[in-house]
């Protein structure tokens, strides 16, 4: 193989948690209560518009996922040699494609496949040219040379400092300064082309799901979603999907021969960085609610409706914790863990494997640390509902404790579970942000929303000023962020009983 597949842990996490969101999807469309609630998010547009954003954003992270080593070009080589000398051999070719050195030396002294200790993901193969073609230091957004001057000498020998032109960045153009105006026009023109036809295509492909089944025509259905005379508010659907399809495509037409977002001051692309970005965010939002959730509906419902002890013992614990201030605790947490990340080098093959731990360390943190809202509440709402007639009856009944609270509570608790995840992701992802950029987040090898902020901070201070990279990283993050709070606010009027 060209590769070897790499699962890493925050990898099999995110992808249990989209299982999870899977399976809950298809038991939603089985509940009629659930998809009557569902259905109110659906309506809203609102609610569509900010679905539609956050989708975009999870494919980005999934793609950046799917982890590989590549095979070594060194290797590969050898193992083609291997293969002629072998005489065509099907079994000895196979031999030296799957088997270790050791075992293929043995066998008939055929090497092994070398993969780079690198790893890489589907996001970088399909953002080769952004992650390749780097330049020197610092460029800005579209130019075509260096921000800062360079001592350069000229044909005669003469020595002078002025702004080299840049490697990659609008190398093919032979006049920049005159043709860059137009060539960039044409280039966004064509992407607008490129977006439209893929508008066209989701269009009549989703047009043409709503209209099985409805007992209309396909031309009603598709000016009903196009004037927004729908149950579901398709319309601002189709037009948030205009509008990414339009950068997306813009952003292919444009990336391969210029730096949109500029560079940073190792030469990297600065719209590629905010792309790798996504993953780190989503993975904090999503992975430390998978921590945070046991913690907080067990103990939770537990304090509120067992009372005694064991309400007393879950209050001191929450207390105690937010008694401790947050920063303080996580950074102390962060800090033991890495001692011992640093002191078992042994525990990881590469770099990435590394940095991985460290992340999902800190979900982990953030998870047990921030648990206490989410118990507080549930902890309330048990209390109120241990009391209603059909829990009292049930316990006459002689119910146990277990499946009253499998039967009776956590299903009339779990709107507020929902509503407090869907709102703390937003939270979660400033947070990464916060604690990077004071230099308690994730590894200074991950990049993230936070590690980018940080950068920034010495770059604001330089002559001239290069604002870009903290502009790319607001701009990425506030979008998330607000997306992820618009959606909020429409689950929470559509699950919140008292909203009716």
């Amino acid at each position: 193989m060209s590769f070897q597949p790499v699962l890493l842990w925050t990898d099999l996490l995110l992808f249990v948690l989209l299982a999870v969101a899977l399976l809950a999807i298809v038991h939603v469309r089985g509940d009629e209560p659930l998809r009557a609630a569902w259905r109110k998010v659906g309506k809203r547009p609102t609610g569509m518009a900010a679905a539609m954003v956050l989708l975009a954003f999870v494919l980005v992270g999934v793609l950046d996922s799917l982890h590989y080593r590549p095979l070594l070009p060194a290797a590969q080589a050898e193992a083609s040699a291997a293969r002629t000398e072998a005489g065509n051999d099907t079994k000895a070719a196979d031999a030296a494609e799957v088997a270790t050195g050791a075992e293929s030396a043995a066998a008939g002294g055929q090497p092994g496949p070398v993969y780079s200790t690198e790893v890489l993901s589907v996001l970088d193969a399909l953002l080769e040219p952004l992650r390749a073609q780097t330049e020197k230091t610092y460029s800005a957004p579209f130019a075509w040379q260096l921000y800062q001057r360079e001592a350069m000498e000229l044909p005669d020998g003469r020595q002078v400092r002025d702004y080299p032109r840049l490697v990659h960045g609008a190398a093919h153009l032979q006049e920049p300064e005159g043709e860059r105006a137009a060539d960039v026009a044409a280039r966004v023109a064509s992407g607008a082309g490129l977006a439209a036809a893929a508008w066209l295509l989701c269009f009549v492909v989703l047009a043409t799901i709503v209209w099985q089944g409805s007992g209309l025509g396909w031309g009603q259905v598709a000016l009903a979603m196009l004037t927004g005379h729908t149950v579901l508010a398709w319309r601002a659907a189709l037009v948030t999907l205009a509008v990414i399809l339009l950068i997306v495509g813009v952003c292919l037409e444009l990336t391969p021969l210029y730096h949109v977002l500029g560079t940073d001051k190792v030469g990297q692309d600065v719209l590629y960085l905010s792309l790798k970005s996504v993953r780190t965010a989503l993975v904090i939002g999503t992975i430390t609610t998978l921590v945070m959730m046991p913690f907080a509906v067990a103990l939770g419902i537990a304090a509120g409706y067992l009372g005694g002890w064991v309400d007393d013992a879950v209050q001191y614990v929450y207390t105690v914790l937010n008694a401790i201030p947050g920063v303080l605790l996580i950074a102390a947490a962060v800090l033991m863990m890495q001692v011992v990340i640093d002191t078992h080098p042994q525990w990881f093959d590469t770099a990435a494997e590394r940095s991985d731990a460290r992340l999902l360390a800190l979900c982990f943190i953030l998870g047990i640390t921030s648990w206490t809202g989410l118990a507080r509440l549930l902890r309330g709402e048990t209390l109120k509902l241990r009391e209603l007639e059909y829990v009292q009856a049930a316990r006459a009944f002689g119910v146990g404790t277990a499946a009253i609270l499998r039967r009776h509570i956590l299903p009339n608790v779990m709107h507020i579970v929902l509503i407090s995840l869907v709102m703390d992701f937003s939270g979660l992802v400033l947070a990464e942000a916060v604690l990077s950029y004071v230099g308690i987040g994730v590894d200074p090898t991950t990049i993230s929303f936070g590690t980018m902020i940080n950068l920034a901070r010495a770059e604001l201070a330089r002559e001239p000023m290069v604002w870009w990279s903290l502009a790319a990283a607001f701009v990425f993050m506030f979008v998330l962020v607000l997306a992820a709070n618009l959606f909020a606010d429409v689950v929470r009027d559509a699950f919140d009983p008292r909203r009716g």
